[in-house]
């Protein structure tokens, strides 16, 4: 896409529009009192806030002790909670300054300071690029300041910064023009010269094919850099060109129809940074590099769309917060520039706060987005419509409702991005609200992205809504996927014995999930070489009453043969990142059958009367 439209023009010419505005049109600097001084009360009252509260936080220590933990003991937060909150309390009195020229620049002043003083940018998590030959996190446990590795946050913290000096250029050289050099020193040596001159971080797409979203989210955050940068003109045509190509590497992996496989939570990082991409370059270039029309870029931006459930609830499979912070200004960006009514009412729906923007992370330029947003006078959310029909063939996810019951279904492999063992797994909804539930994530630690990953409960099958075959459930990898995946006019139909290991003996597990007004049918025939007991899982969210046949569980009746010998495990929710969405407990449903070599088994999710 970029390298077709690069090659009919090239950017050089088309970035002199945008040459002799202020910050190429990405930011209104401190100067410009009609802009800062023109946000609503509201937004004025927010910055405020923010500010108050962040000025009373010391600046944390970011310690060699605390960035060896990870590789220590496992532990992300150890290096990760200093460094955010040093970055949320630095974009705070950025904020202050270009609303207030008589705030003191003390903070916006020290913030400078300490993150250029930082060895590396790069979390504890992130030390080591990932690609054959490279060193394990063990062997490197710290960063190197002469070998600079841009990741997800040494990016972000670049934007910040770019950002900063463009608001406060005049200010800061007020004081002394050595803060503005020493930055774009950093700049340049940490994050510009290192993209330049490279082609081995595995999110440029040279290295490794298989990516995610740290391709857009790093290459939208360089691209703001640059465009911040004195360069000449040449240069920046041909940085954000380099971008470019490497967004079409991460373009070439995302499916048609435009599915996120992270789930709805991660649009933020994929769809809603290459949207921030995508807006950059329509920016500097005066709209005439433009890409609203390419069919790929449309169902990418609309995903959040199709995962929505209502209630703040969306789609959770992998990763993903079954509750998720959306950036709802970049969701109604996109709406607007792709002239959709519903993705719009959808962003309003979502559209968030400035201090949201800096919890999930430290996110200046979407704080920025959000501020000067233009107010186009229809504010209304709008409702999610009644009836819900949405089929991604390529992601194989299924989000259907009827009445008061919405479902959603995946096909799929187990060695997608941010994968659990989750393929033919369900969700189910009444009035907005989780019946049936996918646990989601957890706060990560060294052992979410290892080798151990599968050792975590959240992500295994037998923590899923899925059958377990004589006690072996699902495997993790690509080979183990759904196959005959069928969409019907009221549900799916899926055959997953594929998703199970050769020891689970299985022949074929044919899976039917159909919805009507009064609920869910799951039909399961799971057929062996040899008779296999079967347990199946339902993860419930309310703690369920059993009887002979049916097990009631909040306003959820759960039908099942009474053959099927029932079993209840409770799992309290003890971690902090689940327990926003799960606060309490889960309750693990196991309804197991004696050996058979061909059964089938039928399971009626309806109203409790």
């Amino acid at each position: 896409m970029f390298a077709e439209a690069l090659r009919k023009q090239p950017l050089a010419p088309l970035l002199r529009v945008s040459a002799g505005i202020p910050n190429r049109g990405l930011a209104p600097p401190a100067s410009d009192r009609i802009a800062w001084e023109g946000l609503s009360p509201e937004k004025q009252r927010a910055i405020r806030d923010l500010a108050a509260r962040y000025a009373g936080a010391p600046w944390p220590m970011r310690t060699a002790s605390a960035f060896l933990a990870f590789t220590e003991n496992g532990s992300r937060q150890a290096d990760e909670a200093p460094y955010f909150l040093r970055r949320r309390k630095f974009c705070s009195a950025v904020l202050l300054a270009a609303l207030d020229p008589a705030a003191p620049l003390t903070d916006v002043i020290d913030g400078l300071w300490l993150l250029c003083e930082e060895t590396s940018w790069v979390i504890s998590a992130h030390n080591v690029n990932p690609v054959p030959g490279a060193p394990s996190p063990r062997e490197f446990p710290l960063p190197d300041p002469d070998k600079p590795y841009i990741d997800l946050f040494s990016a972000q913290t670049a934007m910040i910064l770019s950002y900063a000096l463009a608001i406060l250029s005049e200010r800061l050289d007020a004081v002394t023009p050595m803060l503005s050099a020493r930055v774009r020193r950093e700049l340049k040596v940490r994050v510009l010269a290192p993209f330049q001159s490279t082609d081995d971080f595995w999110w440029m797409g040279v290295r490794r094919k298989n990516l995610n979203n740290w391709t857009p989210w790093i290459l939208s955050n360089l691209m703001i850099t640059a465009c911040l940068f004195p360069m000449p003109e040449a240069e920046l045509a041909s940085f954000l060109s380099r971008a470019c190509i490497m967004l079409d590497r991460w373009l070439a992996v995302v499916p048609e129809d435009g599915g996120c496989d992270e789930g709805a939570g991660y649009w933020n990082m994929a769809g809603g940074a290459l949207l921030d991409g995508l807006q950059l370059l329509e920016t500097v270039t005066g709209g005439a590099f433009s890409f609203r029309q390419d069919r790929k870029v449309r169902n990418i931006l609309t995903f959040p769309l199709l995962a929505e459930i209502g209630n703040g609830w969306f789609v959770n499979f992998a990763d993903c917060d079954a509750r998720p912070f959306l950036s709802g200004e970049r969701i109604v960006t996109a709406g607007e520039m792709l002239g959709d009514p519903a993705l719009v009412a959808l962003g309003r729906r979502h559209m968030g706060t400035v201090d949201d923007q800096l919890n999930d992370v430290p996110h200046l330029s979407r704080v920025l987005s959000l501020l000067f947003h233009p107010e186009t006078g229809s504010e209304k959310a709008g409702n999610l419509p009644a009836d819900r029909d949405a089929w991604l063939p390529d992601l194989q996810l299924r989000v259907l409702s009827r009445g008061p019951w919405s479902f959603c279904a995946k096909g799929g492999h187990n060695g997608e991005n941010h994968n659990h063992n989750d393929v033919g797994s369900f969700m189910l909804y009444r009035n907005g609200e989780p019946l049936v539930a996918d646990a989601g994530n957890m706060v990560y630690t060294a052992l979410t992205f290892s080798d151990r990953r599968y050792t975590l409960w959240n992500v295994r099958a037998a923590y899923h809504n899925l059958p377990l075959v004589g006690g072996t459930e699902q495997a993790p990898g690509q080979n183990y996927a759904a196959r005959e995946v069928r969409c019907l006019p009221d549900g799916l139909s899926l055959e997953i014995a594929g998703a199970y290991p050769a020891e689970a003996e299985l022949l074929s597990c044919r899976r039917i999930l159909k919805l009507t007004e009064e609920g869910l049918v799951l039909t399961d025939r799971i057929v062996t070489k040899v008779p296999k007991p079967v347990t199946w899982v339902f993860i419930l969210r309310e703690k369920p009453a059993l009887s002979p046949g049916l097990a009631a569980s909040g306003s959820l009746a759960l039908r099942f043969p009474e053959a099927l010998a029932p079993a209840l495990e409770e799992i309290p929710v003890t971690d902090s990142r689940m327990a926003r969405n799960f606060p309490g407990s889960l309750w693990r449903l196991m309804l197991s059958s004696a050996p058979a070599a061909d059964q089938e088994r039928i399971f009626s999710f309806t109203a409790e009367p």
